[in-house]
C-alpha cells in the first residue's frame, strides 16, 4: 500500500487545517520544499500536495511553490486544489506533477472530467471525493452538493476514472482514525482504486487500511500525525509494506 505524506500549502507555507477550517490553521514550515525533501529522505515514494489557497479561490495560487518542490525531489507527487480549467491542469502537470486531483469541477461539470481524460488520460487524472456524512462537499469543503460520495464515484468510474482520493471531512486533522466503513463502501461499490484520507493517526490505522487492499484501497494520505510526531514515517512505511 502506498503512503502519501501530505503537504498542504497556504500563503506559501506548509500548514495543516482542522476539518478544512481556515481559522484552525497550524503552520509547520515556511519552506514546503524542505518538508518534501525530508519526506523523501525518510523513504516516501509519493507525496500528496494541496494548494489550499487554490481550493478556496478556484484557481491555482501556489504554482511557484509546487515547482520548487518538484525541483527539489525526484519522487512523484500529486496535486489538488482549485483546478477548474484544462489550462490550469496543464500548468500543474508542467511543474512536474504526476497527477492532478479534481474535486469541485467533477461535481459541477462532469463533462470537464471527460475532457481531461481525453487530453491527459486516466493515469494523470484523479477524482477527489470530499464527503461529510456521506454527501460530497465542494469549493474547499465550504459548500454542499446534492450528490452522495458513492454516486459521484460511480458516475466518474463509468466515465473512465480509475482512482479517487476519498476524504472523510469529519475525521480530517483530528487524529481519530479513518472512517474504515465508509472507505470500504467506496471501494466496494465504485470499484475505484481508493486513496484514503482523513484521520490516519496510528500504525494500527495503517494495518486496518492495508487489510482493505483486496477491495481496492491502494493508499493512504497522512499529514497531522507526522507533523505532530504521533508516528514516524519509517514505521508507517514498514506497516504499509513499502
Amino acid at each position: 500500500m502506498i503512503i502519501y505524506p501530505a503537504i498542504d500549502i497556504k500563503d506559501g507555507q506548509c500548514v495543516r487545517l482542522i476539518q478544512g477550517k481556515l481559522n484552525d490553521k497550524t503552520v509547520y514550515s515556511n519552506n514546503p520544499s524542505e518538508a518534501a525533501r525530508s519526506f523523501q529522505q525518510q523513504g516516501a515514494k509519493w507525496l500528496h500536495i494541496v494548494d489550499l489557497d487554490g481550493a478556496f479561490t478556484g484557481k491555482p495560487s501556489n504554482l511557484e511553490v509546487v515547482k520548487r518542490i518538484a525541483d527539489s525531489i525526484y519522487i512523484p507527487f500529486q496535486v489538488g486544489g482549485g483546478l477548474r480549467t484544462t489550462e490550469d491542469v496543464k500548468k500543474v502537470l508542467d511543474t512536474g506533477a504526476s497527477r492532478v486531483i479534481i474535486g469541485t469541477k467533477a461535481v459541477t461539470s462532469p463533462d470537464f472530467i471527460e475532457e481531461l481524460l481525453d487530453k491527459f488520460g486516466p493515469d494523470q487524472v484523479v477524482l477527489g471525493i470530499d464527503a461529510h456524512q456521506g454527501m460530497v462537499k465542494v469549493e474547499g469543503w465550504v459548500a454542499d452538493s446534492e450528490i452522495t460520495a458513492v454516486e459521484l464515484g460511480l458516475q466518474m468510474s463509468h466515465m473512465g476514472i480509475k482512482r479517487a482520493v476519498f476524504t472523510d471531512i469529519s475525521r480530517d486533522g483530528l487524529l481519530k482514525g479513518p472512517n474504515i466503513n465508509a472507505i470500504q463502501e467506496m471501494a466496494d461499490k465504485t470499484r475505484l482504486q481508493i486513496i484514503a484520507s482523513g484521520g490516519v493517526s496510528s500504525i494500527q490505522n495503517i494495518i486496518e487500511l492495508k487489510e482493505l487492499q483486496d477491495v481496492g484501497v491502494e493508499g493512504a494520505i497522512i499529514g497531522k500525525a507526522l507533523y505532530d510526531r504521533k508516528v514516524k514515517l519509517a514505521d508507517v512505511l514498514a506497516a504499509a509494506g513499502n
